[in-house]
């Protein structure tokens, strides 16, 4: 049976179709906005996953280029691995509903998302984090929501709901939000320097809209929405339990009161064994049975222990106070022979960041859903096994890897300076060396001091901190710079980069059913406080940027030539540009407007590309000496190449002030002559003369 649902979304129609595609997914829905329109699909295992500890729940959003009417590049015309942005909508997708499955629950879950057509003024990615809400809610999954989720910006003041393609490139912000209709899930945001208030309003803003998306999921869920599934939960034997928790609890609080993060972890792993071997002797063969329930009572005892210590006594793992920062030291120029590179360590989190100035031709190309587009500032996040101190194969970045660089990517780029004042294009690679916590925004900071190292004329420095909430009852407590265990224990990760000035980036998660305005508003005015402290901290080490350039940094020379004489300068097949290349070892980039950018390993090599360059633009003058080459001989004169292509005529007559029988008896082919040029007459021919130049 097919089915049709409608709502007004930000003041165009948002379409459902259900029944009509997609029949054997558990649950399937078509949405059409504006133009585009997206398959959201949902399909579960009937048994849980034996042998697990997690919920696994995998989503995948799948872009397609039939939806903007192009076939592939490259010699397999199919789409191959995801893009970049896919793998970036697949984790804004996830990261809502994530929370949002009952505690124990192991059954597969699957989410796929596929986008069949693009209409630029309708974001796909919102589309398809609320198609996947849709698609959850009407399957047998035990889906805890519905969700919403909305995009916002700001343009000219004002807050925009799921602004269109000319407002989004005018925006001071892109903002995507999701929520439930009680709470906040989930916030990505770009900015250029927004206050926090402003922030705040804006989140907030989008939640109204969303408590609306949420009421009409509902009311399609009624409709359509299958018997949810019988599930088993695991649950850990409550005699056990309590056993473990009698047996365990005061020495585990010893073992986590340890401030340092490898002998922390030591001693829980110890107290962790002493529990399986005591439990292993007590109940002898039938301990393999309860065995998982002993090792997941011993994880309960840890969380507990860790959130009641902050809550109730204000006092974390690591002894610190819930805004404390970790201990902070950065140094630059730590690698000889690269352009800039600093290393910034906070507690037992360090990121090396190396920065890397290239040619304008090395920008990266992006040929997916959007228009072609060039991408001259890019970041690159590594995170290797030995970071926090284990040991697994090494493999290509995996999605929390390019979502974190794209982070931090975006957390300096409003501070990139522009191409007119910067011709460079720019990488930066941050390697993380040692992690225990908030390595995505040691990677910010890094990379600040790696470009200032570098020369790079950034408009303001920029740092991030990550905040953190642990939620008991009634008792809230927000953190400042959280580590690996409170990210791990805790109900929230919000990270938080900027300027002095305002936001640049934001990503928040949620483990729980989310947080209300009083709790976003003083997680942002925390972070405040920790990202200018940690900025007064980077300062210590550099303030500016430095005035020159490495000398291992190419250099570029910018130059301006008449739209017209383009061609020239590349000539027939792109002979002229490549013997400018050959001969002076340079990368040449010229751009439709007549901007020329000369990238040269020294200045000697730029120039003379350079001279070469304006020798072929350069228009001939009357009155100029030139220095010419013989390149014909005629019965009436000899024809010189004065400037690259052009050429003029010295008559017979204006080679001597003596007679000249021949030309040839006083010229050759290949000879260099100081010319003077006397005319160019109505038909652009060029008239020389080399006796001007000679005395009698």
């Amino acid at each position: 049976m097919y089915s049709n649902y409608e709502m007004n979304l930000a003041g165009r129609t948002l379409t459902v179709e259900i029944g009509k595609v997609a029949e054997l997914a558990d649950g399937s829905c078509i949405l059409r906005y504006g133009d585009t329109v997206i398959l959201a699909t949902v399909c579960a295992s009937k048994e849980p996953k034996q042998g697990i500890d997690f919920f696994p729940l995998s989503v995948d959003y799948e872009e397609k280029s039939y939806a903007v009417g192009k076939i592939p590049g490259g010699f397999i015309k199919r789409e191959g691995r995801p893009s970049e942005r896919a793998v970036l909508t697949s984790r804004l997708i996830d990261r809502p509903i994530r929370p949002l499955f009952p505690k124990g629950y192991r059954n597969d879950v699957q989410v796929i998302t596929k986008v069949l057509s693009v209409d630029q003024d309708c974001n796909p990615d919102i589309v398809a984090m609320i198609g996947s809400s849709i698609a959850l809610s009407i399957s047998s999954v035990p889906f805890q929501g519905p969700t919403g989720s909305v995009s916002v910006g700001v343009v000219d003041g004002e807050l925009v709901l799921n602004p269109n393609r000319e407002q989004r490139e005018n925006s001071k912000m892109y903002l995507v939000v999701s929520g439930t209709k009680d709470a906040i899930m989930m916030v990505e945001a770009a900015a250029e320097e927004v206050s926090e208030e402003v922030m705040t309003e804006a989140i907030m803003y989008a939640h109204e809209e969303i408590k609306n998306i949420v009421s009409f999921i509902e009311d399609i869920a009624k409709k359509e929405g299958k018997e949810k599934q019988e599930y088993t939960l695991f649950k850990v034997d409550e005699e056990i339990e309590k056993q473990v928790w009698e047996f365990a609890e005061e020495k585990m609080l010893q073992a986590i009161k340890t401030p340092e993060k490898l002998e922390r972890q030591e001693n829980i792993d110890k107290v962790k064994a002493e529990v399986l071997a005591h439990f292993e002797e007590k109940y002898g063969e039938e301990f393999e049975g309860i065995k998982k329930g002993v090792s997941e009572s011993v994880g309960m005892i840890i969380k507990k222990q860790v959130r009641m210590m902050i809550t109730k006594e204000g006092i974390r793992p690591d002894n610190r106070g819930l805004e404390e920062i970790r201990p902070i030291w950065s140094e630059i120029a730590v690698l000889p022979r690269t352009h800039g590179s600093a290393l910034f360590t906070r507690g037992q989190t360090q990121a090396l960041t190396i920065a890397t100035l290239g040619a304008l031709g090395d920008v990266q190309i992006l040929d997916g859903l959007d228009e072609k587009e060039e991408k001259r500032y890019m970041h690159h996040y590594n995170f290797p096994p030995f970071s926090t101190g284990e040991a697994r194969f090494l493999r290509g970045p995996g999605r929390r890897e390019i979502g974190h660089g794209a982070l931090a990517e975006k957390a300096l780029e409003p501070m990139i300076p522009s191409k007119e004042e910067f011709p460079y294009a720019i990488r930066l690679v941050s390697e993380i060396l040692s992690s225990n916590g908030s390595s995505s925004m040691a990677s910010v900071c890094g990379s600040t001091l790696s470009l200032m190292d570098a020369g790079v004329p950034l408009k303001k420095m920029v740092s991030g901190i990550a905040m953190g909430l642990i939620k008991e009852d009634d008792s809230v407590a927000v953190l400042s710079d959280i580590q690996g265990m409170e990210d791990f224990l805790g109900d929230m990760d919000f990270k938080v980069a900027g300027t002095k000035d305002g936001i640049t980036a934001i990503q928040m998660d949620m483990k729980i059913h989310g947080i209300d305005r009083d709790i976003i508003k003083k997680a942002l005015n925390q972070a405040k406080d920790g990202r200018m402290f940690i900025m007064g901290k980077m300062q210590e080490t550099i303030t500016a940027p430095k005035e020159d350039l490495s000398p291992y940094a190419p250099r570029i020379i910018q130059m301006i030539i008449d739209t017209d004489k383009i061609r020239d300068v590349i000539g027939p097949g792109g002979k002229v540009i490549t013997k400018i290349i050959e001969e002076t070892g340079v990368k040449m980039d010229i751009e439709n407007d007549g901007r020329v950018f000369i990238t040269a390993e020294d200045l000697e090599s730029g120039n003379k590309a350079k001279a070469m360059v304006e020798n072929i633009v350069k228009e001939p003058e009357v009155g100029e000496v030139y220095k010419g080459k013989v390149t014909r001989l005629m019965k009436f004169g000899a024809f010189i190449e004065i400037l690259p292509g052009k050429e003029g005529l010295v008559h017979i007559s204006n080679i001597a002030h003596e007679r000249i029988e021949k030309v040839e008896d006083v010229l050759k082919v290949g000879d260099a002559v100081d010319v003077k040029l006397m005319e160019i007459d109505e038909q652009g021919r060029i008239n020389l003369s080399i006796k001007a130049l000679i005395k009698k």
